[in-house]
């Protein structure tokens, strides 16, 4: 199950390489992972 998405770098919705679950400061949960393209850092709130 791969989690889409944007990358600033390549202006594109993508799919997550490397996805995995965080928890922010607030406590809402959220996703980070790399662009499979650029290898640019993404990050998803609520996914």
């Amino acid at each position: 199950m791969a989690t889409e998405a944007y990358c600033v770098k390549c202006k594109q919705k993508r799919e997550m390489k490397d996805a995995k679950e965080v928890t922010m400061k607030n406590g809402k949960r959220a996703k980070t992972g790399v662009c499979p393209a650029c290898g640019t850092k993404m990050f998803k709130i609520g996914g």
